[in-house]
């Protein structure tokens, strides 16, 4: 058990330099580049980016977010995805599955153990494959709309009504 162990440690000291990455060098920090609209933010996060900068990696392990991003500085330790990103992954993987369970029963002559071990393995895999887009996704929205404990993030100008620009 001692290969065990020491795999466990290196985990566990790989976690700790992660979860603190960015926090405590704040020279390293880069100028961010603002998104211009909340979809772009969203796609920052569908790819695991942070929605901040785009450079920075959002995720330090599956579902675990950065408290800080590494490049930016920009703080995540507001969000609060809780358990929407399952449910957006489960609404896909079952939009998705639906046709092709359909199929299954009525144009294969596989048996049903087949049928049900392929659906199954299909079905983890998808929900697998959506649940960390789905969650930066989510986290990006709450970024971006100020929700959670959030602070709106500047907006460009650009995007600013003549209205707003006075207030």
């Amino acid at each position: 058990m001692a290969g065990f162990d020491t795999l466990l440690d290196r985990i566990v000291d790989d976690m700790r330099s992660d979860d603190h990455a960015g926090a405590e060098d704040p020279d390293k920090f880069i100028r961010s580049a603002l998104p211009q609209t909340a979809w772009q933010a969203a796609a920052r996060g569908l790819r695991g980016r942070c929605p901040s900068c785009g450079e920075g990696r959002m995720f330090t392990r599956l579902l675990k977010p950065f408290t800080h991003c590494p490049k930016c500085g920009q703080d995540w330790t507001a969000q609060q995805a809780d358990d929407f990103p399952a449910y957006v992954a489960i609404i896909l993987t079952g939009h998705i599955m639906a046709p092709i369970i359909i199929f299954m029963v009525n144009e294969t002559n596989f048996s049903m153990w087949t049928n049900l071990a392929i659906m199954l393995c299909l079905s983890l895999m998808l929900i697998g494959a959506f649940l960390q887009p789905a969650k930066g996704a989510i986290i990006a929205l709450q970024w971006w709309m100020g929700l959670n404990g959030f602070e709106k993030p500047a907006r460009p100008e650009g995007l600013l009504l003549s209205g707003d620009a006075k207030k």
